[in-house]
This record gives structure tokens, C-alpha cells and sequence, in this order.
């Protein structure tokens, strides 16, 4: 460790991101990211004018881009907040919401970024555990005095909490702020920003990573009570104020202009998911239900091998998959996806995080450090299972209607120059 680092920094617990191979195509399970391109209408705003603007500073205020969040989700400009990722807008709230005398309380199995960013700012955390069944019960947290953070789909197990529990909740104690993270409500999930304006306590971040294909772009916002964004903001412009670049703002606007391309991308994954659930009951796996772009699943027995180094194991599986352990969960615990396992949000799963990608066939550990293939009964034993990449012609067989994107979506088409 370097002699010039701080005793703070010293003591921080840095996440571990998903990695982004260059130097061949894989099947990318590892981060949650869209199997589908960016909308055609974000591509075709992404023009060459607004690339000849890039010597001018973006927009600070994200006008355009808070505008088309408000009128999608029926708000005024007031109640929302742009950012470089929802990252980016929990970072803005751990540091708004929690600090001396304030801490913060969130699963033991849950989005790991909050770990992180709790060392980062040196803050208090009260760690609560799931249910034996991996669910979250509110009244866990009904005590807890504090800023209380909720992944709603939780990452990794894809779960959910329903709306009226949240609300008992906020009611709870209304001085104290409920932070929920939907960055898979697309997916199936119950949002709760329809509570907004009857609950000035309640904060839902969400991002354009998942379900509208930005994960590149870095478009997160925040939603909530005037006071509560003005708040964010306030940390805002004490730390950057130009936080979304001038082509995330366009992208991210386009994108949410283009409802039809959202919900059909959104569909084909759910249709993706369920087949893969079924799938994977059929041969012997217990699978909590997801309202993610993912699937947590236990196998009926411990299959994992020892540690593959990486490039070895992209050899032999075709994909990029990620671990991370979490404490408490056996081996038999891993991610899979139905249709993307993220910042990116790469929720993990039990012994490994959630495996996604709108690919089906693709089987695997999510490993932040290691490299592993996940062996499925029937299998042969000590085998790497090869995976295809539903994505490219040729695709046959009883399911490949759904494991195909929607016409027009074909994720290896060449994009418009």
C-alpha cells in the first residue's frame, strides 16, 4: 500500500466492477447489461452536431433530461435529479441523508456498492439480514433511526417488497428518509414513485443502464420530495456540477421518448426469464422468484470447481461470468440470468452474483475474482458446457423464438454510421 495514502483511504472498501473484455466477443453475464442496442432514436440524436458541440460543458441543471423524466413519470422538474448513474445519486444521498448521529441500515445480502460507499463516507451502517427465504420484512427496520436503503428488486435474489409495506414504512417515521433503489423495476417490479408526492420522506433512484440499454452512458436520476432533491443537489454542486456528459443528456432523453422499443425489450427479457426458470426447475434447481433481468438459484448439489484462471475459463465457457460471496450462503447459491445479470449494477448472487444477460443458455458463476463454470445435472461430469450466443443468426431449436431479440432489435446488426 502506497505511503502517501490516507489513513481514510486507507480503510476503504473499494468495489469490485464487472469486466469489460476487448480482445475477443463473449457472452457478457457479469454486469446486467441489455443484450439489446440503445434505441434507434438515441442512436439518430447522438449526432454529428452534438459530437461538435463536446467543446462546450453540458447542461448542469440536465434540463432536457429532467424534463423527459418528469413528463414520463408524471412530475414536476422539481422532483427530479439527473446524474452520472444511479451510482453517482446514491453516493449524492449517503452523503446528504447519513453522516454524524444519522447511519444507514440495508440488507446483509444486497447491491454491494452500498458497502463501499458506506466506508467511503465513514458512516455508521446497521447490516440486517434476509428471511430464511431471502425475503426483506419492513418490520426488521421499523426501529432503526436512521437513512434505511432498499433494492427493490433486491439484487441478487430478484425479489421484492411490496408497495404497501414500504408505505408502512415511510409512515413509520416520517423524519427519517427511505432511500429505494429500482434499478430492475423494469422487469416486473412495483414502483413506488407514484407515492412520491404523499410521502416527502421517500427517495427512488432508478437508471437507464437495464432496461433502456445506457449502461455505457451512465444515466441515473433521482425522484422525489423538492426537499430531498434540493438536497442532492446541494452535494451536487459542491462536487461536480457538470455530471452528465452532453451526450449521456441526449441519449438519455431519446431513449425515454422511444416507449415502444422500452417495452418491447423489457417483454422479450421477462418472456427470456421465465423460460429459463422453468428450465432450470426442470433440472433440479430451486429458483426464488425474480422481477429482475436475473435469476438467483441453489443447485441441488454443490457442482463448482476450483478456480479457473480468466482467460482459461472464457476459453473454455464463451462468457465472462463473476463471484462474490456472500456471508452466510453456501456454494450451492449462484446467478443466473434470463436475460442480463449490475453498475453496474451487477447485483451478485448468493455465492456468486446474479448471471444475466438476456442469454438463456448461458451458465455460470458471476465472479468478481475467479472464473468458474457452473455444471448442470446431466450434464458430463468435469465438462465445460458450451454456450451460444442467442444473439447471432443461425439460432434453432424449440425456443429460439424468444432467445432471438424483437424484430429489429438484433443486438449484431451494424448500427447506422
Amino acid at each position: 500500500m502506497s505511503r502517501f495514502l490516507s489513513q481514510e483511504a486507507a480503510r476503504l472498501a473499494p468495489y469490485t466492477p464487472g469486466e469489460q473484455p476487448t480482445d475477443a466477443q463473449y457472452l457478457k453475464l457479469n454486469t446486467n447489461e441489455s443484450p439489446f442496442p440503445p434505441s434507434p432514436r438515441v442512436i439518430k440524436a447522438v449526432s454529428r452536431a452534438e459530437l461538435l458541440k463536446l467543446n462546450l460543458y453540458s447542461d448542469p441543471t440536465c434540463s432536457s433530461l429532467c424534463q423527459a423524466i418528469a413528463r414520463r413519470y408524471g412530475l414536476q422538474m422539481e422532483n427530479v435529479l439527473a446524474a452520472n448513474g444511479s451510482d453517482e445519486v446514491l453516493a449524492f444521498a449517503f452523503r446528504a441523508f447519513c453522516g454524524q448521529g444519522k447511519g444507514v441500515a440495508y440488507a446483509d445480502i444486497t447491491y454491494g456498492f452500498y458497502a463501499a460507499q458506506t466506508a467511503l463516507f465513514g458512516l455508521d451502517a446497521t447490516i440486517i439480514p434476509l428471511r430464511e427465504d431471502f425475503t426483506l420484512c419492513v418490520e426488521d427496520y421499523m426501529d432503526f433511526p436512521g437513512t434505511i436503503v432498499l433494492a427493490n428488486p433486491n439484487a441478487p435474489t430478484g425479489m421484492t417488497v411490496p408497495r404497501e409495506d414500504i408505505q408502512r414504512l415511510l409512515e413509520a417515521n416520517p423524519d427519517r428518509v427511505v432511500i429505494v433503489d429500482e434499478a430492475y423495476v423494469d422487469f416486473g417490479g412495483e414502483s413506488c414513485v407514484p407515492m412520491i408526492f404523499r410521502y416527502d420522506n421517500l427517495l427512488v433512484v432508478q437508471t437507464m443502464s437495464k432496461s433502456r440499454s445506457l449502461a455505457g452512458g451512465r444515466v441515473g436520476f433521482a425522484m422525489g420530495s423538492p426537499e430531498l432533491i434540493a438536497a442532492l443537489n446541494r452535494v451536487k454542486y459542491s462536487f461536480n456540477p457538470y455530471n452528465v456528459n452532453r451526450l449521456s443528456l441526449v441519449a438519455g432523453t431519446a431513449a425515454l421518448e422511444d416507449e415502444t422499443y422500452f417495452e418491447t425489450c423489457c417483454a422479450s427479457i421477462c418472456q427470456s426469464r421465465t423460460w429459463a426458470a422453468g428450465e432450470l426447475k426442470r433440472l433440479g434447481f430451486t429458483v426464488l422468484p425474480s422481477r429482475a433481468n436475473f435469476l438467483f438459484v441453489r443447485s441441488p448439489k454443490n457442482r463448482r470447481r476450483g478456480p479457473l484462471p480468466l482467460p482459461e475459463g472464457k476459453r473454455h465457457s464463451g462468457a465472462v461470468v463473476r463471484f462474490s460471496p456472500y456471508p452466510g450462503l453456501c456454494p450451492h447459491h449462484c446467478g443466473r440470468s434470463g436475460a442480463d445479470a449490475h453498475p453496474d449494477r451487477s447485483g451478485g448472487a448468493a455465492a456468486g452474483r446474479p448471471v444475466t444477460g438476456g442469454n438463456r443458455y448461458a451458465h455460470g458463476i458471476d465472479s468478481t475474482n475467479h472464473q468458474r463454470n457452473l455444471h448442470f445435472p446431466g450434464t458430463e461430469s468435469g465438462r465445460h458446457r458450451k454456450i451460444r450466443n442467442p444473439h447471432r443468426r443461425g439460432i434453432s431449436g424449440p425456443h429460439a423464438h424468444a432467445l432471438r431479440p424483437p424484430r429489429g432489435l438484433r443486438s449484431d446488426r451494424a448500427l447506422p454510421g
